[in-house]
């Protein structure tokens, strides 16, 4: 593929402007502004996997991914015991196993301890992953929100963003449902 090629498949003209997207072909016609959408998600979620980690490792945990990591946030939110279940919702991840791994691995880094309660399996986290996501915090707030503050962005935008995304969310799960029985 050329140069020319790669650039093409990045920037689609639209009526003014340049639409930023990362597959042409679907950016044509009706949904050009979605294809915009969808690749803004791509580098988006990218960038927010690759933040998660470092923080992480900033705070002293080096052994984990970003699931890894939004997995101990979930198990440590509100200082409740979790089950599988719950946080799978929570988190909207389909493929339990992947959350199964990740709880198997913060377990054998002492960040989350696992218990039965009947045939369900619980979990909390350790004084040693709430010492973790308290430095995780530390570290936000002087990489991510010192950064934040200066760009001078009015909160209640960045709390639309977050409504928006919760409800298109929606929209692709029922899409999702709809592909899954064609």
């Amino acid at each position: 593929m050329t140069a020319k090629d790669q650039s093409d498949d990045r920037i689609v003209k639209g009526n003014h402007s340049q639409r930023i997207v990362s597959s042409a072909h679907l950016a044509v016609g009706e949904g050009a502004e979605l294809s915009e959408f969808e690749f803004g998600l791509i580098v988006s979620w990218h960038a927010f996997s690759r933040w998660m980690e470092r923080c992480m490792g900033a705070a002293g945990i080096q052994e984990v991914g970003a699931l890894d990591v939004l997995v101990l946030h979930s198990v440590n939110h509100r200082g409740r015991d979790k089950k599988l279940s719950d946080i799978c919702l929570v988190l909207n991840i389909e493929d339990t196993h992947l959350v199964t791994y990740s709880l198997k691995k913060l377990v054998k880094l002492g960040l989350v301890k696992g218990s039965r309660k009947g045939k369900e399996s619980i979990y909390a986290v350790t004084a040693n992953g709430r010492a973790a996501c308290g430095r995780y915090q530390e570290v936000r707030v002087n990489c991510l929100m010192d950064t934040l503050e200066t760009l001078s962005l009015d909160t209640s935008e960045i709390v639309h963003v977050a409504r928006m995304l919760r409800a298109l969310s929606g929209l692709y799960d029922q899409a999702a449902r709809s592909a899954a029985v064609l």
